[in-house]
């Protein structure tokens, strides 16, 4: 019988707030199907059911109150699991691993490499690129140490950060789409038009790349893209239309893809996110450089 850590976190969620649907929308990021089949998938390893479920109510049975303090020491064994291997790797290989979902650019990567080399000599950093399906850009699972992010990222308390620039709000459209030619699109004129999403699993980095802090009704959906690669290939064919970031307008620029600001949207905020529970001196450097950075013209 193997239990995963995932299964563990997932149950803990359910436990703490009493529904799958909030334990799914607004801890975990991903839909309540999944989540659900998840915890049958628990309750078949351990031969036994964790929860008494009714239309209004979820509740612990006796074995999942049993299993309760036993999966919170696991995954809190886990976290600092992580955090140790984390740090034996830094003293030994002094490599920090950068998560990221859209291309960097902005002349940060060369110049923070530089700086980082002058406060901290023989780090290095080492990149590595997650879908827009992780909400956490790899540090939920371990996968990186620190991550150059879009805000929101889940606001649970597990993840900190610090805002290293703000750009406005762009949109990429097809050549011959009708708000093409506009200098300037008002965001009004966007409201009813197919977007391209990110995945559900991004959770409130979604919602804001879907503008719904201006919206009176739903976006509609023409696709998703877990990559900005994907994203702009599905608005090349005219399926859909997406919102990005100024610095991104040009830094994935194409000739089959038009890109033109949007009036009536707050700023994107990019930033810098590491586990709350990091406390190692490197990620407040490495916060500190790429803030600094930003500021410089690229």
């Amino acid at each position: 019988m193997d239990v995963h850590v995932r299964d563990l976190r997932y149950f803990l969620a359910v436990a703490e707030e009493q529904s799958f649907s909030r334990a799914a929308s607004q801890r975990l990021f991903i839909s309540q199907p999944a989540l659900s089949k998840q915890i049958r998938q628990l309750e078949r390893s351990l031969g036994t059911a964790l929860f008494d479920r009714d239309r209004r109510t979820v509740r612990l049975t006796l074995a999942g109150e049993a299993l309760l303090p036993h999966a919170r020491r696991l995954t809190e064994d886990w976290e600092a699991a992580l955090l140790a291997v984390s740090e034996a790797s830094t003293q030994a290989g002094t490599t920090v691993r950068v998560g990221f979902q859209t291309r960097i650019g902005r002349g940060l990567i060369p110049t923070v490499t530089a700086r980082l080399e002058q406060r901290l000599p023989g780090w290095k950093l080492m990149f590595r690129q997650v879908s827009w399906a992780d909400p956490t850009v790899g540090l939920g699972s371990g996968e990186v140490d620190v991550a150059i992010a879009w805000l929101p990222v889940p606001d649970t308390g597990a993840l900190s950060w610090r805002v290293v620039a703000r750009e406005d709000v762009w949109v990429a459209l097809a050549p011959r789409h009708r708000l093409a030619g506009l200098p300037t699109v008002p965001f009004a004129e966007l409201v009813d038009e197919p977007f391209i999403a990110l995945p559900r699993t991004a959770g409130a980095q979604r919602d804001f790349w879907l503008g719904a802090a201006a919206r009176q009704s739903p976006a509609v959906i023409a696709g998703e893209a877990e990559t900005a690669e994907e994203s702009f290939e599905a608005v090349a064919s005219g399926l859909g239309i997406t919102l990005l970031s100024a610095g991104n307008a040009e830094i994935y620029h194409r000739d089959d893809v038009v890109c033109r600001p949007v009036s009536g949207l707050p700023p994107s905020e990019l930033a810098v996110v590491w586990r709350t529970v990091d406390n190692r001196p490197f990620v407040d450097v490495f916060a500190d450089i790429c803030r600094a950075c930003s500021r410089q013209p690229a």
